[in-house]
């Protein structure tokens, strides 16, 4: 028969046991939620077929007329990517426009992740001369990023390893070309330099500051 002093042993190193197996497990839960949490970065081809096909949802006629990239804390927008890619449609018949969103952005103030569309609103009147046909589209970002690289873009890389890069498409009606500016800043008025590459055909066509 045990005796009660016996008993207390076995029972505080019954304890003890239990505490250290639960100690020595690792905590698995937090590392996984980190890989969950990692941001999803396109380039604009990523997202825009989807935008397309979502524009001519809401119209058939739908042609976009503008697209730009987001700098944020996930990412530099170096190498052609972004986070927040944001289109916009407008339609001749309906005299209005919209924009499409596509994120794969975990941040609170950015877009839910996905493809989200903003109400339709009347366009401006120089907006029929800016729009393009998708097709046009052949010269995806990160091809744009690379081509500034050899004109003026890798120096400014090697000062700020950290520079943020945008991109902007647009139609230039003068000319009749879809063009990236890919801008070394987080907007066209706080740049270090900009470079201007035909989206159909990849060429270089010139550079700024």
């Amino acid at each position: 028969m045990m005796t009660p002093r016996f008993l207390i042993l076995v029972i505080v190193l019954t304890l003890l046991v239990g505490c250290s197996a639960k100690t020595s497990q690792p905590s698995q839960p937090s590392s996984v939620q980190a890989a969950a949490k990692q941001p999803t970065l396109y380039t604009a081809k990523d997202c825009f077929s989807s935008m397309v096909n979502l524009a001519q949802r809401w119209d058939p006629g739908a042609m976009p007329f503008h697209m730009e990239s987001e700098v944020n804390a996930e990412d530099t927008g170096q190498d052609g990517k972004a986070t927040i890619w944001r289109g916009f449609f407008a339609s001749r018949t309906r005299g209005t426009m919209k924009t499409i969103v596509c994120s794969g952005s975990y941040l609170p103030s950015s877009p839910a992740r996905g493809f989200t569309e903003t109400p339709e609103s009347p366009f401006p009147s120089n907006v029929p001369a800016l729009m393009f046909d998708p097709t046009y589209l052949q010269i995806d970002s990160d091809k744009a990023f690379a081509v500034t690289l050899g004109h003026g873009g890798s120096d400014l890389i090697k000062k700020d390893q950290k520079q943020p890069v945008i991109y902007s498409l647009d139609w230039e009606p003068k000319n009749k070309e879809l063009q990236w500016v890919v801008i070394f800043g987080t907007s066209r008025s706080d740049r270090q330099g900009l470079a201007v590459v035909d989206a159909k055909l990849g060429t270089f066509i010139g550079a700024g500051k």
